[in-house]
């Protein structure tokens, strides 16, 4: 009874206090997922580094674009000295000291050097420029917004090479087992060859055949681990970064199945949702932005402006300070340029428009091309599926014929290389299969770091 009192109390405990118990880890096993080469890729691939750069530079634009509706204010400290009997005189008038003897005419074309330790302050702050600025910061905002989706483009493609280099791993793994498959075979048919041959029932050229093909087989063998040690650097070059050996190790590569939209929804969701081509919307828009910028620099600007000043003879000593403070309105009444800026931003607009319009087209090839290389992929992994079954039954009944004597060594062989490449192409649709789907969810724009579960 106190076992089952004490029991229960335990259970209670782990029930309410199990969301604040620290989580259990589990070891690393050295599988290295295809989330986890994703992530890896994110985070040290040159091409996100480069985008991540390009966004930071664009948001730095935009705040830029923003500092034209601050006021400026600078201060300067300048010592001048001589005698020019113009600067000696307004010296002294700013200096406050001007006497009744400097009207003395040797004194006026005359006098003697003097200094004069000026302090400014002066501002300027532009009040209106009939909304060119507010066009600008759209503008900017706008380039940002294109720069962003840009950015989430290159993170798809990073997600695209990754997903290609990775499956070539576990189609090359895959090799490998067929292939070491392929030799234990060989190396069963050498050893009952020879028995044969031994005991006087086969002649001695089933054994040389069979010792022919035990190496053929373990020729493909050496080539098949040379191809998954490529793989697997193809693999750390999508990644944009060195995979440990403790990690190179991944899932068994498996056959997976695919249901595709209709053909007419995925060009369409293609067109709503790609990143690069809201890149080039953005882009668009803020062509025409600057055809609205570009208009504002015909009308006036009002700007205001102010500064205040201290002079005195020397650093630490007395003198005399003014300010001054006023409004201007300022025109280009021969805008010539400005026409020219004009032009250059419309032509940015037709520029942007043919852009976007050869996208579309495009995104629609890439979709369509994708769409039907995916359903290619699908029948063709449904045709080498039934022709491996049918190699593997044609094997099966030819090795029986053999060891029953009704059949030679080359027959044998002859269904073993027949069964062999059906296995080859078998895995080859396989794998097709998997990275046309990954090809049309790319070209679709829906190939991302958080939704591969169809690939896992």
């Amino acid at each position: 009874m106190h076992f089952r009192r004490t029991t229960f109390l335990a259970a209670v405990g782990v029930v309410c206090l199990g969301p604040w118990l620290p989580a259990q880890t589990t070891p690393d096993t050295g599988v290295l997922s295809l989330r986890d080469a994703v992530v890896l890729a994110l985070e040290k691939s040159p091409d996100q580094r480069i985008a991540a750069a390009d966004l930071a530079e664009a948001h730095t634009t935009a705040r830029q674009s923003r500092t034209t509706l601050l006021p400026s204010l600078w201060f300067d400290e300048t010592i001048t000295r001589g005698n020019d009997p113009v600067y000696v005189f307004g010296t002294k008038l700013r200096q406050q000291r001007f006497t009744q003897s400097d009207f003395a005419l040797n004194n006026l074309n005359r006098p003697t050097p003097i200094n004069n330790f000026t302090t400014r302050l002066s501002g300027s702050w532009m009040a209106f420029d009939f909304w060119k600025t507010e066009f600008a910061i759209r503008q900017a905002d706008l380039q940002q917004a294109s720069a962003a989706a840009a950015s989430t483009r290159t993170g798809q493609e990073t997600v695209h090479r990754v997903v290609a280099a990775y499956e070539a791993v576990l189609l090359a793994a895959r090799q490998i087992e067929v292939a070491q498959h392929q030799v234990e075979t060989a190396e069963a048919l050498l050893a009952a060859s020879s028995s044969r041959v031994d005991a006087g029932m086969a002649v001695d050229s089933d054994r040389l055949s069979a010792a022919a093909n035990l190496a053929a087989r373990q020729q493909e063998q050496i080539a098949a681990e040379g191809a998954l040690a490529i793989a697997w650097a193809e693999l750390e070059q999508a990644a944009g970064a060195p995979i440990p050996e403790v990690r190179r190790a991944a899932r068994p590569f498996s056959v997976q199945r695919f249901t595709a939209p209709p053909l007419l929804d995925a060009v369409t969701q293609a067109l709503n949702i790609r990143p690069d081509r809201a890149s080039l919307l953005r882009q668009q828009e803020a062509a025409h932005a600057g055809v609205q910028a570009a208009h504002s620099t015909f009308a006036p600007v009002v700007s205001t402006f102010g500064s205040w000043e201290a002079d005195r003879e020397s650093f630490a000593g007395s003198g005399g300070n003014n300010w001054m403070a006023g409004v201007q309105l300022k025109m280009d009444i021969l805008p010539i340029a400005r026409r020219e800026e004009l032009a250059v931003a419309k032509t940015a607009v037709q520029r942007t428009q043919a852009m976007t319009d050869a996208a579309d087209n495009a995104i629609r090839l890439e979709v369509t091309r994708a769409w039907y290389a995916q359903q290619t992929a699908g029948r063709m992994l449904d045709v080498a599926q039934s022709a491996q079954v049918q190699s593997e039954e044609s094997l099966r009944i030819l090795r029986n014929r053999y060891d029953a004597g009704l059949a030679t060594v080359t027959d044998l062989l002859h269904a073993e290389d027949a069964e062999r490449q059906s296995t080859a192409n078998y895995w080859q649709a396989a794998f097709r299969n998997t990275l046309t789907w990954a090809d049309l969810r790319f070209a679709m724009g829906t190939l991302t770091a958080d939704h591969l579960e169809d690939l896992q």
